[in-house]
């Protein structure tokens, strides 16, 4: 249920949820980046069938500086050999279990989605990771905070372009590409997916949810160059198939990885027939 909640309200510009589960029953505060969402996802959650319906109040807050204050106690956490660390809590950099130089992202929590505490992005961590990324072009779409661009050049990627349609989470990511010092390999713009126009790169990342994975797979799907792969997470165990079919016929799945309930795939794009 809880899952099923968070992958609804994702689909609504969600930009973070705190939970208390010290309160009879449960209580979550959910942030959304502007007031039409906020009633939008009100709505949907009212509505959905599959979710136990519950008391939904509706908020103003002015404060805008709230998304900083929220993540202010998130400590480091290590994904693999990548440790994504608030500037509060920068580790040491030493060798991981595999005897490889660890790689410490900084990351300042702000609007932009991706400290590595959720799920999704940590799968897209563990992928990245099983990936030649020497010398790979590389497009991050919805990048939020740039932690998967900035983890794509620090793994060796020759050329980074991260999107998102949130100005707010460009700024977070721009500032957060200079503190790790990429600005030469990645670059961060305000972009729909729908604009076209990219030239096609070797690997493309998005975490996203399900329902946008599916209704965007035509255009994420045209940024992937012949035999380039796909890394798409931010769905639940209940739209894996969703997923699956989005991408069939042009995609092949080779590998996936899975926590709590939550899903990423690698989906390698199949060569043009010859002929």
């Amino acid at each position: 249920m809880r899952d099923r909640l968070v992958a609804l309200l994702s689909d609504y510009d969600l930009v973070a949820i705190q939970e208390n589960d010290l309160t009879a029953p449960s209580m979550w505060t959910v942030h959304f980046a502007t007031a039409a969402a906020r009633d939008q996802a009100a709505d949907a959650v009212r509505s959905a069938e599959e979710i136990v319906p519950p008391q939904v109040d509706l908020a103003e807050i002015e404060d805008e500086d709230w998304a900083r204050r929220t993540q202010a106690d998130l400590p480091a956490i290590r994904i693999g050999r990548v440790i994504v660390a608030p500037p509060w809590d920068l580790p040491a950099a030493s060798k991981s279990a595999g005897g490889e130089p660890e790689l410490v992202v900084e990351i300042e929590p702000s609007r932009g989605f991706g400290t590595g505490h959720h799920q999704s992005t940590r799968l897209c961590l563990v992928l990245l990771q099983h990936r030649p990324m020497q010398d790979q072009t590389v497009i991050d779409v919805g990048t939020g905070s740039g932690v998967l661009a900035i983890v794509a050049a620090r793994l060796g990627a020759a050329f980074v372009s991260a999107i998102d349609v949130d100005p707010d989470a460009i700024e977070n990511a721009r500032e957060n590409v200079v503190r790790n010092g990429v600005a030469s390999t990645v670059e961060a713009h305000v972009r729909d997916l729908t604009e076209g126009g990219m030239p096609p790169a070797d690997v493309v990342t998005a975490n996203l949810t399900g329902t946008l994975l599916a209704r965007y797979a035509p255009q994420l799907g045209a940024l992937v160059r012949a035999g380039g792969c796909l890394i798409v997470s931010g769905f639940t165990i209940d739209e894996k198939d969703l997923v699956l079919d989005a991408f069939d016929g042009t995609f092949a799945l080779t590998e996936s990885a899975e926590e709590d309930d939550w899903w990423a795939f690698v989906l390698t794009r199949q060569p043009h027939p010859s002929g």
